[in-house]
């Protein structure tokens, strides 16, 4: 259905509070989204962004206060009844089941019948016209398992399953946190033309430049309580920082004074196969310094998870060695590896980073198993991993109740803070930070970035994979830009733009032009998610070699 515009706000969410123990997690909050529009919810991870909106969609109860839909008091107990005021929400981290394939995800708990029986064929063409009509290249395989696709095709089918179950009202939590920088412009390009169809969107997000090119109002929430609410046309990234944060929050690249000294990790001529026996990496050389990040950019899906799960131990290579401090550790476990000094920030914190229903302390031993001073002739010292927990939550500013705290409480950035100090504190050699920053804050950014800069001046060899063009350029004292399993150049980030690096990762020289020929590859680099992306996995890698050139 499509609501008429009849000058009431289409949600007016009236002095929402919300508290979790001690915690306020939302402050007495007003919020209006009006018809027609898409609303901006900003803020850093904590802040109470989806608690209120999970409160909007019946996933939580409010303490206090009042929610108003189309000019009516609603009481939400279940997504169910939202869902049934038109109200959807597209959650941050995916509500799907690996095994069932794509078509079975998106009807999922509402499946159309005919004579008693699923009709898959009439879901079939609702769905076929839903990606057409928004450019969702994901209607040629809905009958594919949906564990078989990398993390920005499950983003669209989240999206998807939505649009097919009728919210007009819908709520984007964070959607743009797995998705390449061509399929972000798609995303918010579709939001615009759902307002034009009537729909009204609630934008969470606490990415400023998206809300600025996308939202009509942004709401800034700080602490769980509304600072503000702005015309996007009237207002500024800088303003909106200092709203977020409280201060001025800086990202200028800064220069560097110390020099890089001897390799540390050497890889030569690694071959590694994805999750279906296919070749993902193909004969790749990286040399990383002590000293030095080494920053690896590249579209989902060109063997970069491949890359660095090998090099970590998670994966086995097929060919080619890999030498940390000139020892051979091609085949060492990864408990072994991590014993040697090599630390690694994975890529999803929900799967691979913590165990969700540990409290913080078991996911302070995770990896620390058997090491000094948390294990001791094979008992673990309960006490000492205690106080390793705290100490992780105070030097790294992780918002959490206390120690005993399970991680699903607490907010994406304080996970990815509460990893980044588990991987530092191990005292490495080697840090390999798999998207360090996917799907955290501003703030949060701003602390990992300065951590992961402090271990490199401190002599640390560093690889971060990003497919974030201003991180990669921020933080790396070169970039080695993979496709296809390859390297296919390294580049120094004083000297490279965005828009070159933007053409290397679509598999183009830095000397070719051309407005028609760059577009062409942009979009069959994007292709090479939905197919090569089954194998490939995701986006991320090390450092340092042009394989075709053998080597740099």
């Amino acid at each position: 259905m499509t609501r008429k515009d009849s000058g009431v706000p289409t949600v007016r969410l009236k002095s929402i509070t919300k508290r979790f123990g001690d915690v306020v997690a939302n402050d007495e909050i007003d919020f209006t989204l009006e018809q027609g529009t898409v609303h901006a919810l900003l803020g850093e991870n904590g802040s109470g962004k989806t608690t209120l909106m999970s409160i909007l969609y019946g996933l939580y109860d409010q303490d206090s206060g009042t929610i108003v839909v189309d000019g009516e008091p609603r009481e939400f107990d279940s997504p169910r009844d939202a869902m049934e005021a038109g109200v959807g929400m597209i959650h941050q981290h995916f509500q799907l089941v690996g095994p069932m394939t794509v078509l079975q995800n998106i009807i999922l708990g509402h499946e159309p019948a005919s004579n008693g029986l699923v009709d898959e064929s009439a879901a079939r063409d609702d769905i076929e016209a839903i990606c057409s009509r928004y450019r969702f290249d994901i209607d040629r395989h809905l009958d594919t398992p949906i564990r078989d696709f990398d993390l920005g095709v499950r983003q669209r089918v989240e999206i998807v399953k939505t649009l097919y179950r009728g919210a007009n009202i819908l709520i984007f939590d964070e959607p743009t946190a797995v998705l390449t920088p061509q399929e972000v412009d798609q995303l918010l390009e579709m939001m615009r033309e759902l307002t034009e169809t009537g729909c009204s969107l609630v934008f969470i997000t606490h990415k400023l430049d998206e809300a600025l090119a996308v939202a009509d109002q942004i709401t800034v929430l700080r602490d769980g309580k509304a600072i503000d609410t702005v015309a996007a046309d009237e207002t500024s990234e800088q303003e909106l920082a200092r709203m977020m944060v409280g201060r001025e929050v800086l990202f200028d690249r800064e220069s560097r004074e110390t020099v890089p000294g001897e390799p540390v990790l050497e890889v030569n001529g690694v071959r590694v196969d994805g999750d279906r026996g296919l070749e993902q990496v193909s004969g790749v050389d990286l040399a990383v310094r002590e000293g030095e990040i080494l920053g690896i950019a590249g579209v989902q899906g060109n063997g970069q998870n491949e890359l660095i799960e090998g090099i970590a131990g998670l994966r086995p290579v097929t060919a080619g060695t890999i030498r940390f401090d000139d020892k051979k550790i091609t085949d060492l476990s990864r408990r072994h590896r991590i014993e040697s000094g090599i630390a690694y920030i994975p890529e999803d914190r929900q799967t691979e980073g913590l165990v969700q229903d540990y409290d913080l302390v078991r996911n302070a031993l995770l990896g620390n198993q058997t090491i000094s001073p948390y294990v001791s002739s094979g008992i673990i010292d309960w006490s000492a991993v205690h106080d390793h927990a705290e100490t992780i939550i105070d030097e790294y500013d992780v918002q959490a109740q206390n120690a005993n705290s399970e991680a699903i409480s607490l907010s994406g950035g304080n996970q990815q803070k509460f990893i980044v100090g588990r991987e530092i504190m191990r005292d490495p050699d080697v840090m390999i930070a798999s998207h360090p920053t996917r799907g955290v804050d501003i703030g949060s950014i701003e602390f990992i970035h300065n951590r992961l800069l402090e271990l490199r001046d401190a002599g640390l060899a560093v690889v971060v994979v990003s497919s974030k063009l201003e991180e990669i350029q921020r933080l790396s004292d070169r970039i080695a830009v993979m496709y296809e399993g390859e390297f296919i150049d390294v580049v120094d980030p004083d000297k490279v733009t965005e828009e070159e690096l933007g053409l290397l990762m679509a598999g183009r020289s830095r000397d070719e032009s051309g407005e028609e020929d760059e577009e062409m590859h942009i979009t069959e680099a994007n292709k090479d998610m939905t197919t090569k992306g089954t194998e490939k996995g995701d986006d991320t890698d090390t450092t340092v070699t042009d394989s075709r050139d053998g080597g740099v």
